[in-house]
């Protein structure tokens, strides 16, 4: 079945949806948000399970409350999702000719310099996004790196030495600058403003950022959201140049290499991920099924000068046969049972339901109907004169008498089923005029009533004029 399956739309299909697979769980995991990807996942792989499974309980539950899971999913990973926008939104690849052995070096010398000697400081090597959104003030520099330039910045006589240095493109860019102090309480607040400020931009960029504890004289790292300890000239050093290699910004590592074989994994793993979940999409919508609907008979286009008579069908009930995807696809009422009337004969006769009379969508067909056929009357009109007949209820009050009704029309001329011989034409009737509130001559304006065989041959029924001519009532004297 699968094989049958397999064209050129269906392998662009599932290429298209590997590399989205991909590029997505690329880019949640280069922003850390690893709790999306195995809730993703986990959702995936319990749903694919499910089908392949027959499991009908769970298939009704992602069937009917996808849209709330989806929601749920939503409410339930909002910081990571609102962090995942935010780096999107501003990131840009950084250019310039990067940090080099010696550079690194240099500030890892430094950073064990003045934790020696209680000197607070922090320094901020951006990673892929531009972290220009976060930071505030400070003062332009674009100085060339050396150590006694980094010893002046972070001097406590310094008007700058509270904020960060900045480094870009191999240079000393500003100093002095602030950053957004963290709101996730990660931290305890035995950490000073300094390690808060690291951790707030670490959480919301992929910078990293060495911070100098002047009360403990200690060396931190804040990267990725975690503050790592880094004691020795070595490991600064290592986990700088680390950094540098994974956004492109270490000069000596910048190279045009081969895909490495995680990279490898990750594409195959995207391939089978995109072909495991079409096929068991398309096989559970492929799997033929049937389905009882209930559609409206409708009587349409009869010819002229006939009418359907006596009773009709109403309702049929239609036996469907289709995919699974095509079945949920037809709604309530949307199917009708049509009979054209416009070439029938008058008199009695057999019209037969089948899929001409029915529109069905494309992949669905009709196994049987109920019931299978419809007998009808035609009838042919005779044009004739009718009278028309005030209905009039109730009597008139005390002391008035009724002297006359004049009806103006007092005949119409209709088409209406043929009279057969002996039978006396029949007549039509108004809207009722009730006599008990009329205590004058009074005329009214009433509508027709008639049965649905009766039709006007105006093509619609004229307004009828009845008055109700009344006198005193003679008072008998002795």
């Amino acid at each position: 079945m699968f094989f049958q399956l397999l064209n050129w739309q269906s392998l662009l299909d599932i290429l298209l949806f590997a590399t989205g697979i991909f590029f997505l769980y690329r880019t949640l995991i280069s922003f850390g948000a690893w709790k999306i990807v195995y809730g993703v996942l986990i959702a995936v792989v319990f749903f694919v399970v499910s089908i392949q499974l027959g499991l009908k309980g769970i298939e009704w539950i992602y069937r009917n409350v996808s849209q709330v899971a989806v929601l749920s999913l939503i409410v339930l990973f909002q910081p990571e999702l609102r962090r995942l926008f935010e780096k999107a939104a501003s990131l840009r690849r950084q250019k310039g000719r990067g940090f080099d052995e010696q550079f690194l070096g240099l500030i890892a010398q430094n950073l064990i310099q003045m934790a020696q000697k209680n000197i607070g400081a922090i320094i901020v090597i951006p990673g892929k996004e531009s972290i220009e959104a976060w930071v505030k003030g400070g003062f332009p520099l674009n100085a060339s790196p050396s150590g006694p330039l980094i010893l002046s910045i972070f001097d406590p006589n310094s008007p700058g030495h509270d904020g960060a240095l900045i480094l870009q493109d191999g240079m000393f860019k500003d100093f002095g600058v602030r950053l957004p102090v963290s709101q996730s309480g990660r931290l305890s607040d035995e950490y000073g403003t300094r390690h808060q400020a690291a951790m707030g931009l670490c959480e919301k960029t992929d910078a990293m950022i060495a911070v100098v504890s002047e009360e403990r004289g200690n060396i931190s790292i804040f990267h990725k959201g975690s503050m790592h300890p880094a004691e020795e000239q070595n490991t600064l050093i290592e986990m700088m140049t680390s950094h540098c290699r994974d956004t492109g910004f270490f000069d000596r590592l910048r190279s045009t290499k081969k895909p490495g074989k995680s990279l490898w994994i990750e594409i195959i793993a995207s391939l089978i991920v995109a072909s495991v979940f079409w096929f068991s999409i398309i096989s559970d919508q492929g799997e033929l099924l049937e389905k009882f609907i209930t559609a409206p008979v409708e009587y349409t286009a009869t010819a002229e000068n006939v009418v359907l008579s006596g009773e009709k069908i109403n309702d049929a009930r239609l036996h469907l046969s289709g995919s699974k995807s095509d079945l949920n696809m037809i709604s309530p009422g949307s199917l009708r049972v049509k009979i054209d009337l416009s070439k029938v004969a008058a008199g009695e006769q057999m019209v037969l339901i089948n899929e001409d009379n029915i529109r069905l969508p494309k992949g669905i067909k009709l196994l049987d109907v109920e019931p299978g056929s419809v007998t009808i009357n035609i009838v042919t009109l005779s044009r004739i004169e009718v009278p028309v007949k005030p209905q009039i209820i109730g009597s008139l009050p005390k002391k008035v008498k009724l002297k006359a009704i004049k009806v103006i029309p007092e005949r119409i001329s209709v088409f209406m089923p043929s009279v057969q011989s002996g039978d006396s034409p029949k007549s039509i009737i108004t809207t009722p005029i009730y006599l008990e509130s009329i205590q004058e001559t009074t005329t009214l304006f009433c509508k027709i009533i008639s049965s649905p065989q009766i039709q006007p041959v105006e093509k619609r029924w004229p307004d009828v004029e009845v008055t109700i001519v009344v006198e005193p009532e003679s008072i008998d004297t002795q």
